[in-house]
């Protein structure tokens, strides 16, 4: 355990003491080739300063090249090539110090040398790997693991794993029997049945699922059938999500779409691409869950430009350490750019400046109960902030206007809410006054995954042995992954037509209590159920102020219209006179202007009609059964 507990810069002294002694030896085996094992003592006793030069010169070869630093568990094609630099080096400094002391033969013995460095190096990195890895299996205590799916995601959480402290993988079980029976990764790929036998013996203690080709169903009967023998069932992040965790141990052990009780929807499509090719779009909240997922799918759709709009620094610095490589290597600009969508000089600064021509507008407050406490900030970003880039959008001639909303926009209970309808009114009344843009309008169910959604939530509640909190067993809603949001609003930006309220279907509300239960199972826990202290609670808190206990997408789900896309639904909801949204604005700026949060709420109530009061009894959420499309 002493080399394993070594501070790194010890271990990569000793790495270099190892290179250091591996030149003379490779200098010596090659002279002995060449001269026999018999003169080979004689030779260099002729030549005193031929094998101290070599190894100086290589000794610099090695630390130039850095391969000190090469982790060993990490000896892939780059360090393998850093490896071959070195040997070249060496071979080359061989030659040289031949050539001047007048060796006869130069160039025979040069090659040698070089050639055995490079193969005595990397053999004596796996053996020294190989002998790491043993003490560390004899020292630690570590779960033996069987990775389910021998694909490029399994391949990539089994890199992932080999130095974890906790886990061990010790197999891939794949379906396909043409891969069953052979090595991959250095691990045997094996049957279903054989896993089942493997888990009775307890030589495997954790499966991890990872399919991300697979649908929820078979997702969810592969999860059924392995906690039936008792046995602890993960399921792998996809790609992205591995990329975005710091560690395997720190990741997220469900993805979201794997606690929707149906198939992501497919938005993919080709008008996407050609609305978004080499235009600049500028995204406001581009820090957030949404604007930052809407940065990197324009990467993919090929804009010329992506303008990052942000109030917070922490948030606009992140998303552009992350988008920057990504960013260069699609030769999309990425300009970032601090300010507050309620500034009017600075956004129309901004949208002058980097001569935009698509706005999609995600920058809002939108956490329920902090908005419920904070009327005049959210009235201010959501409502006014709206406004002005719509406006400044309107001047400068922007080709498209995307509004991202909620459907807590639609008979609004919460203040959240309201200021998304005025927003959305405020879109439809700027629509009546430009005759280039083109307004238009998204609205989402809730964001598994996103920044304050239930997800991370449970998640951190389930981390620390429960209970998971649900503010109402009857509470339900529409449920939406981050990617199916982005992908929405740039359909949406594709299919505009001027005063569009785009809406996804997603089938029946979700009960939150589901969601909840289904993400305990998924996690490799049980849920409580009066019997084993140690499973997980859930705690009925109580609703919060605001809150409903279903929310709906449309007003009216008869009035729906299909679009170019099946899942994609237009809504057909009667425009707010010109007046009215005058009135309302006139009267929610002065309200913010004295910050009086009593005058705020009164402002929203004379807008919006009902604001406030519980849904009737009458009404129907929107889900497919009841949408009309035509």
């Amino acid at each position: 355990m002493f080399l394993l507990d070594l501070p790194r810069r010890a271990k990569q002294f000793l790495l270099f003491l190892l290179d250091l002694l591996l030149i003379p030896a490779a200098l010596f085996i090659a002279v002995s080739f060449k001269h026999g094992n018999g003169q080979s003592i004689e030779f260099f006793a002729n030549y005193p300063f031929f094998m101290p030069a070599v190894v100086i010169a290589g000794a610099l070869a090695v630390l130039a090249t850095a391969l000190p630093r090469i982790k060993l568990h990490a000896i892939e094609f780059r360090a393998i090539g850093r490896i071959g630099i070195a040997s070249l080096v060496i071979a080359l400094a061989t030659y040289g110090a031949e050539t001047l002391m007048r060796i006869s033969d130069a160039g025979q013995i040069a090659v040698a040398t070089g050639g055995l460095f490079f193969l005595i190096s990397i053999g004596a990195r796996m053996v020294a790997l190989f002998s790491l890895l043993a003490l560390r299996e004899h020292a630690l205590s570590r779960v033996p693991v069987a990775i389910y799916g021998a694909g490029s995601a399994g391949i990539r959480l089994a890199t992932a794993m080999q130095m974890s402290h906790d886990a061990r993988p010790v197999m891939f079980v794949d379906d396909n029997p043409q891969v069953q029976g052979t090595i991959v990764h250095g691990l045997p790929v094996r049957s279903a049945d054989a896993l089942r036998k493997m888990i009775s013996r307890k030589q495997v203690e954790r499966v991890l699922i990872a399919i991300p080709s697979a649908n929820y169903s078979r997702r969810a009967a592969l999860v059924k059938e392995l906690r039936e023998q008792k046995c602890d069932v993960q399921i792998a992040p996809s790609m992205a999500e591995l990329v975005r965790s710091k560690t395997i141990n720190g990741m997220p052990t469900v993805s979201p779409d794997s606690l929707l009780d149906r198939d992501n929807v497919d938005l993919d499509n080709p008008r996407v691409a050609r609305a978004y090719y080499d235009r600049v779009v500028m995204v406001t909240g581009a820090g957030g869950s949404i604007g930052s997922e809407l940065c990197r799918q324009l990467l993919e759709c090929g804009a010329r430009k992506i303008v990052l709009f942000e109030l917070s620094e922490y948030a606009l610095y992140q998303i552009d350490q992350e988008l920057g490589p990504l960013a260069r290597a699609a030769n999309v600009q990425l300009t970032t750019r601090l300010g507050s969508v309620a500034n009017p000089r600075r956004v129309t600064q901004v949208i002058e400046d980097e001569e935009v021509e698509i706005i999609l507008h995600a920058a809002a407050y939108k956490h329920v109960p902090l908005v419920e406490e904070n009327e005049v900030a959210a009235a201010q970003n959501n409502v006014v902030g709206t406004r002005v880039v719509a406006e400044a959008a309107a001047a400068a001639n922007v080709r498209r206007f995307i509004l991202v909303s909620t459907d807590k926009a639609v008979r609004p209970s919460s203040v959240m809410g309201a200021t998304k309808r005025m927003s959305e009114m405020v879109i439809q009344d700027m629509q009546t006054r430009s005759s280039v843009t083109k307004f238009a309008m998204v609205r989402f169910g809730n964001v598994l995954g996103s920044s304050g959604s239930v997800l991370p939530l449970f998640q951190e509640q389930i981390s620390v042995g429960g209970p998971v909190t649900i503010t109402h067993p009857d509470m339900r809603r529409f449920f939406m992954t981050i990617p199916e949001a982005a992908r929405l609003v740039l359909l949406a930006g594709a299919f505009a037509e001027g005063d569009d309220i785009f809406v996804l279907d997603m089938g029946e509300p979700v009960y939150i209590m589901d969601i909840a239960k289904r993400l305990i199972k998924l996690t490799g826990h049980r849920v409580y159920d009066g019997r084993n202290e140690n499973d997980i609670k859930i705690e009925i808190v109580g609703t919060r102020p605001g809150e409903k206990l279903v929310e709906e997408l449309v007003i009216d789900p008869a009035r729906l219209i299909s679009t170019q896309h099946e899942k994609i639904l237009r809504a057909h909801e009667d425009r707010p006179s010109p007046r009215l949204v005058t009135n309302a604005l006139r009267m929610l700026t002065d309200a913010i202007n004295e910050s009086d949060s009593a005058a705020v709420r009164a402002a929203l109530a004379e807008a919006l009609p009902g604001f406030g009061r519980a849904l009737p009894d009458n009404v129907v959420p929107f889900g497919p059964a009841q949408a009309t499309k035509r």
